[in-house]
């Protein structure tokens, strides 16, 4: 091998994790997953958020954690002038340096409905847009249309049209994403929420609501995991669009 040769195999040699001193950051994700790590930020301190971002941020990427406190959010802006909060999902968002890794692109790949029953479940909802945005999905959002208004479903139904995936959040017994799931011709994510009365067992009705609908299209994620319904959602629908083209 040339020394020409030599430096060039260098230059493309990335490393596949990155040393934090309290955190290992997998460098590699991106490649062998098609999205780069998203950050859990609930018990980490705003310093190792810090060393985290900067590390993505070097790597090209944007940002993207979750459950990350309006408190800590508001110590790591004057780090990251450009973050993005979103208060009502508690995501935070830093632009990335290349066009693929940023929210702002244009050229949007996959089309998901994110649908709530209630009011209440927002947060979550939010969650779940935050992530699909930041995957460079085309989102849409259809909000309050539970069950115990079951006129106001059909209404919205036009808006479900060309979707490749349909995320549906609902508490109390969780009934909505089967009654999605009989309307649409895709996949439906069904994300139960602690939103309930005490028999709710925060969550855990709605959850085994969802797990024994009779919807065939129906599949569910964890109690509250909106990242974790908008991200299978996301893949879901880059993947039928690159079935496609």
């Amino acid at each position: 091998m040339t020394p020409s040769q030599l430096a060039d195999a260098l230059a493309g040699f990335r490393p596949l994790s990155a040393e934090l001193g309290d955190a290992t950051l997998d460098l590699d994700r991106r490649r062998r997953c098609g999205f780069p790590e998203v950050v859990y930020g609930e018990g980490k301190p705003v310093e190792t958020l810090e060393r985290i971002f900067r590390r993505l941020l070097a790597d090209g990427v944007e940002v993207l954690a979750t459950r990350v406190s309006a408190d800590k959010a508001a110590a790591l802006r004057p780090a990251f002038p450009e973050l993005r909060y979103n208060e009502v999902a508690r995501t935070l968002r830093i632009p990335g340096a290349t066009p693929e890794a940023t929210g702002e692109r244009a050229d949007r790949v996959g089309r998901v409905v994110v649908v709530t029953a209630g009011t209440s479940d927002l947060p979550v909802a939010e969650e779940a847009r935050e992530t699909l945005d930041c995957m460079g999905v085309e989102v849409e959002r259809v909000q309050d249309v539970g069950v115990a208004g079951p006129h106001r479903l059909p209404a919205q139904l036009d808006r479900f049209r060309g979707a490749h995936a349909v995320v549906v959040v609902a508490g109390m017994e969780g009934a909505l994403p089967s009654v999605v799931g009989g309307y649409v011709d895709c996949p439906v994510v069904g994300v139960p929420t602690s939103v309930g009365y005490g028999a709710n067992f925060q969550g855990l009705s709605a959850l085994l609501s969802m797990l024994n609908s009779c919807a065939a299209n129906v599949v569910v994620v964890n109690i509250d995991a909106g990242f974790k319904g908008g991200y299978v959602a996301g893949m879901i629908a880059r993947g039928k669009r690159k079935d496609v083209s």
